[in-house]
C-alpha cells in the first residue's frame, strides 16, 4: 500500500496533538485542501500531509541540513555532514523565533508535530515505509521545531562564488580577462582590496561551502561540485493591474526557476481556518505557502540579487594555526567538537572552527578562509517568513511582514481584490562602508559590515503608472537609487525580462491564458541579436547552415531544426571561438585554451549572454583593428563546425533535426531507485523541451543538453476569480513512485497544459478524488 493511499483508505486517523478534527480533500491533481478549526490544527495537518506525500524527501532535507547523512548512508558522507554542521544557525533560539512573525514558533511546532505523527504511523507499520527507507534499511526520524529554523543551507545564496571566480581569474590572467567572464551592474572598476594576497587563495577554497550547500550525489558521495557546475537559479514574475487586463481584475504570474529534481522541489497545498484560507506552493519541509493567494491578495517572488556573503582571508599565527591576525594582534578561533554517528563504522569526531566572521571553510599553512553570510543571522531561515506574509490582508500588513523578510532576498509582487498592485524588494542587505563586495577581503578588521540596510532603503513601488510590474532577476535598481547603497554588482542577464516587458507593453498579455502562454515562451532574444550580426556580415553567402538560420525567427521550438543548430553553435562553438579571438589580444597563444575553459567551462550551466553579445555587437578594439573581418571568420567557421556537430548528434538528414530530440528533460531518482513492481529504474522522461536558459520558459541545460533547471512549478492567479487560477507542478505532488500522483502532471508541464488551482469549497468538492480526516483521541 502506498503512502498516498493510507489516509484515504482509512478515512479517519486518530492522532494525538490535535485540538479538533481536520478534514482533508485531495483533488484529482493531488493537491490537498485542508479544513481545520484552528491555526494550530491547519499547520499540524500540513505537516502530516507533507510527510504523507513526501516523507523520504523531507527526511533527507532534515538529515542533509543537520549533518546526519552518514548516520544512515555510511562513512562516505562524513565530509558532507561536517560541512553542513558548519553552516547551522548557532544563535539564541528565542531571538531567532522573534525575528519572524509573532506566532512562527507555534506554527513550526504544530507543523513538526504533524510530521512526527505521520513518522510514528509509518514506524509502527513497516508496510507503509517508502521504498527509499526499505532500500537502505532505516526508519524516518522525528523532528524538533528548531530544525526548520536552524537549517540554512537549502536557500539561494549570493555571491561568494562570484568573489572567488573573480579572484582566480584576476590572479591567473588579469583584470582585462575578468571583464570577459562576467558583466557587473552597476559597473564598477575592479580594484584588489588593500592587503589581499590573491596567490594565497587556493582553487578549492569553497569545497566545504559547496558540500554544505549542494544536493548530495549518491552515485559519487565524495564528489565536490565545481562552483561552475552549480546552477544559477532565478525566476520570472509579473503583476498586471486591472487597467491592462481583459477582465478588469489583477493577475499575478510566477514561475520560480530551480534545479529540476525528483520529487519536485515545490509542493502545493490549501490551508483553511476560520481566520485565513491560503493556497499555493512552498517547500514540503516548511510550513506555509510562499507563492499563492489567500482570497484577499496574491503574492509571488523572484530572486533579488542581494550580496549576502563575503569570503574573508586571514593571516595565521605561525606559532598557532588557530589564531589569526586581527587589528594589531592575534585573535583565537572558536572551536566546536562534535561526534558523527556513522553507519557500519565507528563514530567520527570532527572539529569545526569559526572566526568572528563565520565558519572556516579552508586553511593552509599560512592562511585561513571563512565565509560571512547574512543568512546565518537571526530570522534568516529560507522562506520561513512566508507564514507571516501569506496571511496579510492588505498592502500595509504585507509590507510590515516584508520588513521582517530575510532570506532569500526577493522581488515580492502583490495584488489585491481592491485593484492595488505593488512590488517590494526584500532581504537582509549588509552595509559595506569601504568596499563593493566584488572580491574577497582580508579578515584583519579593515573590512567590516556596518550593520544592515533598513527595509525601507530597498526599492519598491505601489500602483505603478504603467499598470503593471515584472521582474526576472535582472538589475532592477531604479535610476535614482543611491550609488552608495548598491546591493550587489552581480545580476542575471536581462533577456527574460526584456521579452516579458515587450509582450506585456504591446498588449499581448491580458488574460490568465495569455500569462500562462508567456510563461511558456521560448523566443530567444540573444539568438535574434546574434543572427542579425551574422546575417549582416555574410550577406549573400548560402551554405546549408546559413540558409537554415537565415529563415529562422529565433524561437527555440522543440520541433525546430534551426533551433537545434543555433543552440549547438551558440553553446559549443560560437562562445568559445569569440572569447578566444578576444583573448588573443590579451594573452600568449599558449594560455588561450586554458583561459577559454575558465571563462566558458563545459560544466557551466547558465552562461551570461551579455559578454558575448557585447563582443559581437560592439567589439571596438577588443577584436583588433578590423573586428568585422575577425567576426566574420569566427562566426562562419564556428557555424560550419556546429553544423557538422549537429550531423553527428542528430544524423545527416538536417530536415529531421529537432531541438527537442537533443534538449530533453529526464528526472531520475537520486538513489537510482528501482520500481519494485516492474523492476524498471524510477525516472520521468525523456520529455522533449524547447527554450534555453535565455528564454522566459527557462530550460537551462548541461553539456549534454539535458535540462537541469527551470520552472517546474508555475502559477497564474486571477485575483478575485480565484477558481480561474492555473498551476503546474512537475512531475507530480507525491514523492511515492507507486502513487498515481507521482508523475501525473509531467505531460501537462511538458506541453504547457495547466490544471485549475481550485479555491472555493464548491469547486474543490466537485474535483475531489479522495478524503481523509484527522481526529484527536476521544
Amino acid at each position: 500500500m502506498s503512502q498516498q493511499d493510507v489516509p484515504a483508505d482509512r478515512r479517519v486517523h486518530v492522532v494525538a496533538g490535535l485540538e479538533s478534527s481536520v478534514e482533508t480533500l485531495i483533488d484529482r491533481w493531488g493537491v490537498a485542501h485542508i479544513y481545520a478549526s484552528s491555526t494550530h490544527d491547519a499547520f499540524f495537518a500540513q505537516g502530516f500531509n507533507a510527510a504523507r506525500d513526501r516523507l523520504w524527501q523531507i527526511d533527507l532535507w532534515r538529515r542533509r541540513g543537520l549533518g546526519l547523512l552518514s548516520e544512515v548512508f555510511g562513512p562516505q558522507f562524513v565530509e558532507r555532514d561536517r560541512a553542513a554542521r558548519l553552516f547551522l544557525f548557532r544563535g539564541d533560539m528565542r531571538q531567532e523565533w522573534l525575528a519572524y512573525g509573532s506566532d512562527t514558533k507555534r506554527i513550526a511546532t504544530a507543523f513538526v508535530a504533524g510530521v512526527n505523527a505521520y513518522v510514528d504511523l509509518v514506524n509502527a507499520s513497516p508496510g507503509l515505509l517508502p521504498p527509499e527507507f526499505r532500500r537502505y534499511d532505516y526508519l524516518p526520524a522525528r523532528w524538533q521545531p528548531e530544525d526548520v529554523a536552524r537549517i540554512r543551507s537549502h536557500g539561494l545564496f549570493q555571491n561568494v562564488r562570484e568573489e572567488v571566480a573573480r579572484a582566480r581569474t584576476i590572479r591567473d590572467y588579469g583584470i582585462a580577462v575578468e571583464e570577459l567572464r562576467k558583466v557587473r551592474e552597476p559597473f564598477v572598476p575592479l580594484t584588489v582590496p588593500e592587503g589581499l594576497d590573491l596567490d594565497a587563495i587556493p582553487d578549492d577554497v569553497l569545497a566545504v561551502y559547496e558540500l554544505a550547500t549542494t544536493y548530495p550525489d549518491f552515485d559519487d558521495p565524495a564528489h565536490v561540485p565545481s562552483s561552475d557546475a552549480v546552477l544559477l537559479e532565478g525566476s520570472n514574475n509579473w503583476v498586471l493591474g486591472g487597467r491592462v487586463t481583459s477582465t478588469g481584475r489583477a493577475i499575478v504570474a510566477n514561475d520560480p526557476h530551480r534545479a529540476l529534481s525528483l520529487p519536485s522541489l515545490r509542493y502545493l497545498v490549501h490551508l483553511n481556518t476560520p481566520s485565513f484560507s491560503v493556497i499555493g506552493g512552498g517547500e514540503p519541509a516548511l510550513p506555509g505557502v510562499s507563492i499563492g493567494h489567500n482570497g484577499a491578495m496574491a503574492f509571488g517572488m523572484t530572486l533579488f540579487s542581494v550580496d549576502q556573503e563575503d569570503l574573508y582571508v586571514y593571516e595565521l599565527d605561525p606559532a598557532d594555526p588557530l589564531r589569526y591576525r586581527y587589528l594589531d594582534g592575534w585573535e583565537q578561533m572558536r572551536v566546536e567538537r562534535c561526534s558523527l554517528q556513522v553507519r557500519d563504522g565507528a563514530d567520527v569526531d570532527v572539529r569545526l572552527a569559526f572566526t568572528r566572521h563565520g565558519p572556516v571553510v579552508r586553511a593552509t599553512e599560512t592562511h585561513a578562509f571563512a565565509v560571512r553570510a547574512a543568512w546565518l543571522e537571526p530570522g534568516m531561515a529560507p522562506y520561513l517568513g512566508s507564514v507571516d506574509y501569506m496571511r496579510a490582508t492588505d498592502f500595509e500588513s504585507f509590507g510590515a511582514a516584508m520588513n521582517r523578510w530575510g532570506a532569500p532576498a526577493e522581488n515580492q509582487i502583490y495584488a489585491d481584490v481592491h485593484g492595488n498592485i505593488a512590488w517590494k524588494a526584500a532581504g537582509l542587505t549588509p552595509r559595506r562602508p569601504n568596499w563593493d563586495g566584488t572580491l574577497p577581503v582580508p579578515g584583519d578588521g579593515r573590512y567590516e559590515w556596518d550593520g544592515f540596510y533598513d527595509a525601507d532603503e530597498l526599492p519598491g513601488i505601489e500602483n505603478p503608472e504603467a499598470g503593471w510590474f515584472a521582474s526576472a532577476n535582472e538589475m532592477n535598481l531604479p535610476p535614482d537609487h543611491p550609488v552608495d547603497k548598491t546591493v550587489t554588482h552581480d545580476w542575471y542577464a536581462p533577456d527574460r525580462k526584456q521579452r516579458i516587458d515587450s509582450s506585456i507593453s504591446q498588449g499581448r498579455v491580458r488574460s490568465v491564458s495569455d500569462a500562462a502562454g508567456l510563461q511558456g515562451d521560448v523566443t530567444s532574444l540573444p539568438a535574434q541579436r546574434i543572427l542579425r550580426v551574422l546575417l549582416r556580415l555574410v550577406d549573400g553567402d548560402a551554405t546549408p547552415a546559413l540558409t537554415m538560420l537565415s529563415r529562422w525567427d529565433g524561437v527555440l521550438d522543440p520541433t525546430s531544426a534551426a533551433a537545434a543548430l543555433f543552440e549547438v553553435w551558440h553553446r559549443r562553438h560560437l562562445r568559445p571561438a569569440v572569447l578566444a579571438a578576444a583573448l588573443a589580444r590579451l594573452l600568449p597563444a599558449t594560455a588561450i585554451d586554458d583561459a577559454v575553459a575558465r571563462l566558458a567551462p563545459d560544466e557551466s550551466l547558465l552562461a551570461d549572454s551579455r559578454v558575448l553579445l557585447s563582443l559581437i555587437e560592439q567589439p571596438a578594439e577588443r577584436l583588433g583593428p578590423d573586428p568585422a573581418a575577425v567576426l566574420r571568420e569566427v562566426m562562419v567557421s564556428s557555424l560550419e563546425s556546429a553544423y557538422a556537430d549537429c550531423s553527428s548528434l542528430l544524423g545527416d538528414d538536417a530536415s529531421a533535426w529537432a531541438w527537442g530530440k537533443l534538449h530533453v528533460s529526464i528526472l531520475r531518482h537520486p538513489l537510482g531507485l528501482v520500481d519494485e513492481r516492474t523492476g524498471d529504474t524510477v525516472k520521468v522522461g525523456p520529455l522533449p523541451r524547447g527554450g534555453s536558459g535565455d528564454t522566459v520558459c527557462d530550460t537551462a541545460y548541461d553539456s549534454a543538453f539535458v535540462q537541469t533547471g527551470g520552472s517546474t512549478f508555475r502559477v497564474v492567479i486571477d485575483v478575485g476569480d480565484w477558481d480561474g487560477s492555473l498551476a503546474l507542478n512537475h512531475p507530480g505532488q507525491s514523492g511515492d513512485p507507486t502513487s498515481p500522483h507521482f508523475d501525473d502532471l509531467a505531460d501537462g508541464w511538458a506541453n504547457g497544459h495547466y490544471f485549475p488551482l481550485l479555491y472555493s469549497r464548491t469547486a474543490v468538492e466537485a474535483a475531489t478524488e479522495s478524503t481523509f480526516e484527522l481526529r484527536p483521541p476521544s
